[in-house]
């Protein structure tokens, strides 16, 4: 039998249905999982998305892009073949895409996170046949603190800069991370500002709904934002350039879940690493892949051979599939715009350095616990 998702030239196609989940290149139709741009790219037809990452990805494919909703498990026919989308916890409107064909099920799960997110629905485990499942942070030594320590460590780090004079700046991606972050801190410890690209999607999430606490954009010219007690919070891609200079002193941290790795954050130089991701830790996939129920897994973007052969070695039918996603960007690769989508291709994960090669090895032990 024929399989229901095939990769092509232009992306992840479903033959029966004649449509693409995530394509990389324009087409006629496009089933979309969320907004980054390495899964949702302009310049095709029409578009299908969750509708409550309408406005976000309207933000992003621009005014005139035709989109189509449904609801979360609304079901829809395209061609034969039954779709329905289903909460993924990424960012707003991040979904897993079910397709039901001749007494088949696959699921694509796009990416995920099953930590706690007051930005967005939970993720919701999708029984199928055939999974095909992202690897971001696909190695045992990736695993994330809950989302209270991060906002109590978030929130102590501000307010010791806050009470020595310094601006407290926060990498993160433009869109998810960076509202997520917000949602979690403690706005009376201080003003927050944010990079422009940051207030897009900030804009987005609002006109969506989400509630956040009072955010202002960084002025132009702007010097010493905020009188050192400011939280800002602005991707990674200023990093190098002259935008930092507005804060005058100011204490620079990288939210990324590549900070687990020590020598990321020292190469980068960052004052502090905060372990946060909106991927699933390495606990977070295999606990998704078991509640698939799936006897066949498709392992995509990120640490995609290692996954997949432990998933193997514990008597599922598993095999790497090489997309051009790329997951959580490493710092070490930072200079692209957060989520562009010609940072490096998927197929292996982005390399962290040394320390990647000492965690892979821990993979090995893992398929015994």
């Amino acid at each position: 039998m024929q399989d229901l998702v095939e990769v092509t030239e232009a992306g992840l196609y479903c033959r029966r249905g004649d449509f693409f989940v995530d394509p990389w290149r324009p087409v006629p139709r496009a089933v979309i999982t969320h907004a980054h741009a390495d899964h949702a790219r302009r310049g095709s037809a029409r578009y299908l998305c969750a509708s409550p990452g309408k406005l976000v990805l309207r933000s992003r494919m621009g005014g005139q892009a035709p989109i189509d909703v449904v609801r979360y498990g609304e079901t829809i026919l395209i061609n034969g073949v039954r779709v329905s989308l289903h909460p993924a916890g990424h960012v707003l409107g991040s979904a897993q895409v079910r397709l039901e064909h001749g007494g088949t099920t696959w699921v694509v799960t796009g990416d995920y996170k099953l930590e706690r997110d007051p930005t967005c629905a939970p993720f919701e485990p999708v029984r199928c046949d055939v999974l095909v499942t992202e690897s971001t942070f696909g190695l045992p030594v990736y695993r994330w603190p809950s989302s209270e320590v991060i906002a109590a460590d978030l929130d102590r780090w501000w307010r010791e800069n806050r009470d020595a004079g310094r601006t407290s700046v926060v990498l993160a991606y433009a869109l998810g991370k960076a509202q997520r972050l917000a949602a979690v801190v403690d706005p009376s410890i201080g003003p927050i500002v944010a990079h422009g690209a940051v207030m897009t999607m900030v804009e987005a999430y609002r006109a969506s709904g989400v509630r956040l606490p009072p955010i202002d954009r960084v002025p132009p010219r702007a010097r010493r934002v905020g009188g050192g007690r400011a939280l800002v919070i602005a991707p990674p891609s200023v990093l190098g350039g002259s935008w930092l200079r507005l804060f005058g002193e100011a204490s620079v941290a990288m939210a990324s879940g590549w900070m687990t790795l020590r020598g990321v954050r020292r190469r980068r130089g960052f004052a502090r690493g905060f372990v946060v991701s909106d991927h699933a830790d390495f606990p977070g996939l295999l606990a998704a892949i078991e509640a698939s129920g799936a006897r066949r897994v498709l392992v995509t973007h990120g640490f995609a051979d290692p996954l997949a052969r432990l998933l193997r070695e514990r008597g599922l039918d598993a095999a790497p599939l090489a997309t051009r996603f790329t997951g959580e960007a490493s710092p070490d690769a930072v200079g692209v715009e957060d989520d562009d989508p010609e940072a490096p291709a998927s197929g292996t994960a982005p390399s962290p350095g040394a320390d990647a090669d000492a965690a892979a090895a821990g993979i090995r032990g893992a398929a015994v616990e």
